[in-house]
C-alpha cells in the first residue's frame, strides 16, 4: 500500500475512529489498532471493540493498493504533531512509513489479517434524519442511561419510531429522560431498539457540529448510522452497533399525569441556588426543596454538620398546594441543563412521588425525578 493525503483528512478520521479503542486490551490487543485500507479511491480507516465498530473514508491518492494494521492512539497522536503539508503512507513488512515535510517515519504494525472483520450490509432499509436535529436530541438523553448487570435493557437509549416522529429515551430508575423530534421521511412500520450507551455517545460526539443527513439502517440485531459524503455518492463515516435484546421498561407507567402542586421557575436562578445549596450537601448531594403555595416562593436548602447551612429563596408562579421533597442536586442540574427555555416547569405529583422539569412552551422534552425518600 502506498497513498498520499491530506494531514488534516487523516487526522480527522483518526480523531473518530481512536474513540472506542483503549489500548490497553490485554486480551485482544489487535483491538488497539486501526485498520488502514484502500478501497477504489478511498483510504478507509476501521477500529473496533467487537460491540462497536466504527468506519472512516477519506478521499485519496492511491499509487499501490493494500492494508496495514497500527496502533489507533499512537497513530493518531503522532499525525497530529506533523506539518499540515499532504503525508505519504506506505506499508512495508507490516511497517507503516510516513513521510512529509522534515519527517520520515516509520511505526512497527501486526498483521492485518488478524482485525476482526467488520459485517457488511446490503440491501438493508434505511430512514434518513437532519444529523443537527437527531444530535440534539439525542444528547439530552444520553447521559442518563446508567450500566446495570441486573437490568441491562437500562443500560441503553431506547429509540422509538413512529411514523413523523422518534422518541429517545433513557433511564437509570431514578430518573428518566424522554425527547420527542418530529422527522420529515414517514415510516412505514412502527418499530423500536436499545442502542448501548457507549455508541449512543460516540455517535452523539460524531454528529455535534454536523450539517446534512444522518441515514439509519436497520437489521434484527444491529443498527447503522451513516453520514454520506457531500461530493460523492459514498459513505463518509459509519458507526455499527450490537443492540441490547430485552424489552425496555414500560416507564410510561411512572410519568404521573395528575399533578398535586405546579410550579414556574425562572430556569438560570433556579439553577443557581441549587448550585449554591449543593456546596453545602456534603456526601449525600441532597439538596431539599420548599413550595410554598401561599407566598408563591421556593425555598431551596441544603445543610451538612461538617460544612454549614445554605438557605436560598426563589419567587415562582404557583398553582396547588403547599408541598416539600428533597433530591440529588446533581439529578436536577443535568435535568435543567438540557432545557433552554428561560422558564422550567416544575410538577410535583406528591411528596415521594415522581416530580416533572420540563422547558416552557416545549413538550417535547420531559425530564422525571424521584425524590429522595426520607429516612
Amino acid at each position: 500500500m502506498k497513498i498520499e493525503v491530506l494531514k488534516e483528512n487523516l487526522k480527522n478520521g483518526l480523531n473518530i475512529i481512536e474513540k472506542i479503542t483503549n489500548g490497553k486490551n490485554l486480551s485482544l490487543p489487535i483491538l488497539d489498532n486501526v485498520l488502514i485500507n484502500t478501497e477504489e479511491n478511498f483510504l478507509n480507516l476501521s477500529s473496533t471493540d467487537l460491540e462497536t465498530a466504527i468506519r472512516v473514508w477519506i478521499l485519496v491518492k492511491i499509487f499501490k493498493k493494500g492494508k496495514v494494521a497500527v496502533p489507533a492512539k499512537f497513530l493518531s497522536s503522532f499525525i497530529s504533531l506533523l506539518p499540515n503539508e499532504k503525508i505519504t503512507l506506505e506499508e512495508k513488512k507490516q511497517g507503516l512509513y510516513i513521510e512529509c515535510k522534515n519527517f520520515k517515519n516509520q511505526i512497527q504494525g501486526v498483521n492485518p489479517e488478524e482485525f476482526p472483520i467488520i459485517p457488511e450490509f446490503k440491501d438493508l432499509e434505511f430512514l434518513l434524519f437532519e444529523s443537527s436535529k437527531f444530535w440534539q436530541g439525542l444528547s439530552k438523553v444520553v447521559d442518563v442511561a446508567s450500566p446495570s448487570q441486573s437490568r441491562p435493557e437500562i443500560s441503553g437509549v431506547y429509540f422509538v419510531f413512529y411514523k413523523n416522529s422518534i422518541k429517545i429515551v433513557a433511564t437509570d430508575s431514578f430518573r428518566l429522560a424522554e425527547k420527542n423530534i418530529t422527522i420529515d421521511t414517514q415510516v412505514k412500520k412502527e418499530f423500536s431498539f436499545i442502542l448501548p450507551q457507549k455508541p449512543a455517545i460516540e455517535l452523539m460526539n460524531i454528529l455535534e457540529g454536523r450539517n446534512g443527513k444522518v441515514k439509519i439502517y436497520f437489521s434484527p440485531n444491529q443498527t447503522i448510522f451513516e453520514l454520506p459524503m457531500e461530493e460523492v455518492d459514498h459513505p463518509q463515516i459509519q458507526l455499527i452497533s450490537r443492540l441490547i435484546e430485552g424489552e425496555y421498561p414500560n416507564y410510561e407507567e411512572i410519568i404521573p399525569n395528575k399533578f398535586k402542586t405546579h410550579v414556574v421557575l425562572k430556569r438560570d436562578e433556579f439553577i443557581n441556588q441549587i448550585k449554591a445549596a449543593s456546596l453545602f450537601s456534603g456526601k449525600v448531594n441532597e439538596v431539599k426543596i420548599r413550595i410554598d403555595a401561599t407566598s408563591k416562593e421556593a425555598e431551596i436548602s441544603a445543610q451538612d454538620p461538617d460544612i454549614g447551612e445554605s438557605i436560598s429563596v426563589i419567587s415562582a408562579k404557583i398553582e396547588g398546594e403547599s408541598i416539600e421533597a428533597s433530591f440529588n442536586h446533581k439529578f436536577l442540574i443535568d435535568g435543567l441543563l438540557n432545557i433552554k427555555s428561560s422558564e422550567v416547569i416544575f410538577d410535583f405529583s406528591k411528596e415521594d412521588g415522581p416530580c416533572v422539569l420540563k422547558p416552557v412552551g416545549d413538550a417535547s422534552y420531559i425530564y422525571v425525578v424521584m425524590p429522595i425518600k426520607a429516612a
